[in-house]
């Protein structure tokens, strides 16, 4: 998506000492999810080389992401050693249920490709504490699914935080990280 779309919480991060990198990435009617995927990796890497020069610290990368965000994300934190934590909201960690569903008129991938990007076939390659948060306003599918991962990464001893959140539904719940007191802000 667009930066542009999601730089609300930037008062917030940079109000507690941190840095705010937004990239952008293709939406997958235009590229195939794993270059999405490798595009999400790319910028985590260009963050990670480049941090000292914006005042970031390389040794200080968390990474956070909703919805389709959440589900890059999670993806990007398999194998990675430089994010040192994560914030995942209301995505999807699994990709079989909704490839059953509308969504497969447009996301066209293999089956190796679902299952590289489907973040909970591969928990053990998860290097980092992650907190998984999830709208009372989802859908039943996004719900399961963060209860789901959270359950998943607990029994790893790799959940610090599994929380529902109220927001009225799934767009309107990452507006609550521009609001510093917000469960999901303190999350963040």
């Amino acid at each position: 998506g667009s930066k542009l779309d999601t730089i609300y919480p930037a008062p917030v991060v940079t109000g507690r000492g941190g840095v705010l990198v937004v990239p952008e990435f293709d939406n997958v009617s235009d590229v195939p999810l794993p270059a999405m995927v490798e595009q999400c990796r790319e910028a985590v890497d260009w963050t990670v080389r480049h941090a000292a020069s914006f005042g970031g610290d390389p040794d200080r990368v968390y990474l956070a992401g909703h919805s389709s965000g959440a589900h890059l994300a999670s993806c990007v934190l398999l194998g990675n050693r430089a994010v040192k934590g994560a914030l995942l909201i209301s995505g999807m960690y699994d990709l079989h249920a909704p490839l059953l569903s509308a969504r497969s008129r447009y996301v066209k991938i293999t089956p190796e490709e679902l299952d590289a990007a489907s973040a909970m076939r591969h928990l053990g390659r998860i290097r980092c504490p992650v907190s998984v948060a999830w709208s009372v306003g989802d859908s039943p599918e996004f719900r399961r699914q963060a209860r789901v991962f959270a359950d998943a990464l607990q029994g790893m001893g790799r959940l610090v935080a599994a929380r529902e959140i109220f927001s009225p539904n799934h767009f309107e719940e990452p507006r609550q990280l521009a609001d510093p007191a917000s469960e999901l802000s303190r999350m963040l």
